[in-house]
């Protein structure tokens, strides 16, 4: 009421008084907020991602040791126990499908295997692991020669699982409903622009893409500097060829939201994009089966241009493992380097706006590196979860679309305010065994996550059970 009276003028002779302070702004309460007005911010929930962040742990772990033809061992579980463990070990990729009902994983020894999630999750309030030949752990198991290194469902037909090996140029389909060691259907690589410049050695297939409005397509990186399309409709073979130079050796490909630009990502630290529209060029000067490239960028000469990390390292061109598309922010293009480093492309600027420099393995005292990683977005919000190239653990990195990241290049460490303005923090997770894959489900946050030594373990948030204790 105090600001509806009329202060009464001095009498002669007395100083006039000091004005009143201003009256104390407290602060709203954020989560009252959220409950008031119906609607969840994107602020209020890039904070609240903190609590998150911080309630993750391991959880279960589920050892690979499944046998094929009753008592014969799988290649993986002969692995595991042989002398060539560090060689020829561990999950290599893994995959949800659309719904979060199957789990898709394969392993550099040549297993498929395809687990019940619902399963794997309700055992964690189960007794411990089961028996190593009891099948009721997977769906579809799956034992093959060559080493498989990519996994992706068909987002148009869930019950179609495509995979492929960087010892081979054919990417092999298979169908959960036919428990079959053989596959349903072999695409492979026809005449290609370098065939005569590769050697056997760099005719494998690193990586796979769907797009998502179509079945029938699909992408594979090769080794040996292109990016392959395949039409089923067609052919078995591949129609068009997406080239960069013949030295480039592509590791991951990926396809924007709209299905029309795809990205590859190369050993060389160079990621390429071309726009399966047309591009730059005129289509009256292409071949039927080639696309002129769109554009490239290096991400080592990105990161000099970062005054900030320029002074402080040492930058040098680094293998880029694996990209990815944020699902939640369409133009954030995610990429994991050979030497840890994480980060985030903005394909509209074509400039780095996040980086994750986590410590290198000779500053911590670790010899041996985990190589091949490759990472994955929550569904649900801009955190990346990838493996520790040095520890057994993982990273949980905030790549929120703003400033207030505390991965943004732009991000001031004096800018932080309350405790409750405070946005989420990377987390390191500690593990039982190294990472070298992850895969997040769709409707919740849960991680899966394979390891050097081909287990799976459940990354979740930890229950516990209050009992009474009459």
């Amino acid at each position: 009421m105090d600001k509806f009276l009329v202060a009464a003028p001095p009498c002669a002779g007395e100083d006039p008084e000091a004005p009143p302070p201003p009256p104390r702004r407290w602060h709203r309460w954020s989560r009252i907020a959220v409950e008031l007005d119906g609607r969840i911010d994107a602020r209020f929930r890039h904070r609240e991602l903190r609590r998150l962040l911080d309630s993750y742990s391991e959880t279960r772990t589920f050892e690979h040791k499944y046998y094929t033809h009753g008592e014969e061992r799988c290649q993986t579980y002969v692995m595991l126990i042989s002398t060539l463990i560090y060689i020829l070990e561990g999950v290599s990729a893994m995959e949800f499908d659309k719904k979060g009902v199957y789990l898709a994983s394969v392993t550099l020894s040549g297993c498929l295997t395809v687990h019940d999630f619902e399963t794997l999750y309700c055992s964690l309030y189960g007794p411990s692991c089961s028996l190593p030949d009891d099948s009721s752990n997977y769906v579809l198991h799956i034992s093959n020669q060559l080493p498989l290194c990519a996994v992706r469902w068909n987002p148009g037909n869930q019950d179609e699982i495509v995979c492929s090996s960087s010892q081979s140029d054919k990417v092999s389909l298979f169908d959960i409903g036919y428990v079959s060691s053989v596959p349903t259907e072999v695409l492979h690589k026809g005449k290609t622009k370098f065939h005569a410049l590769c050697s056997e050695s760099r005719k494998g297939l690193t990586d796979l893409a769907f797009t998502s409005d179509d079945k029938s397509r699909l992408f594979a990186s090769g080794l040996d500097g292109a990016v392959y399309m395949w039409d089923r409709r067609l052919s078995k073979t591949h129609c068009i060829e997406l080239t960069a130079l013949p030295e480039s050796q592509f590791t991951s490909v990926k396809l924007n939201m709209d299905n029309r630009t795809v990205f590859g990502a190369t050993r060389n630290g160079t990621i390429h994009a071309w726009d399966t529209r047309g591009g730059r060029a005129s289509a009256a000067f292409q071949s039927h089966n080639e696309v002129q490239q769109l554009s490239s960028v290096k991400i080592s000469t990105l990161l000099g241009k970062i005054a900030s990390l320029k002074e402080q390292s040492n930058i040098v061109s680094s293998e880029i493992l694996s990209i990815d598309f944020n699902p939640s922010c369409s133009y954030q293009l995610a990429f994991h380097l050979d030497d840890g480093w994480s980060g985030v492309l903005n394909v509209n600027t074509l400039s780095v706006s996040h980086l994750h420099c986590p410590p290198p393995s000779w500053l911590e005292g670790v010899d041996s590196v985990l190589h091949k990683r490759k990472a994955t977005w929550l569904s649900t919000s801009s955190i990346y979860a990838v493996g520790s190239s040095s520890n057994n653990g993982m990273y949980v990195l905030d790549f929120h679309p703003h400033t207030s990241s505390a991965c943004h290049v732009d991000y001031n460490e004096e800018t932080k305010g309350f405790e409750e303005n405070q946005p989420a923090e990377n987390k390191f997770i500690p593990l039982s065994e190294g990472v070298l894959s992850c895969a997040a489900h769709p409707l919740s946050h849960n991680i899966i996550a394979g390891t050097e030594f081909s287990s799976l373990l459940m990354v979740s948030q930890k229950h516990e059970t209050i009992r009474d204790p009459e």
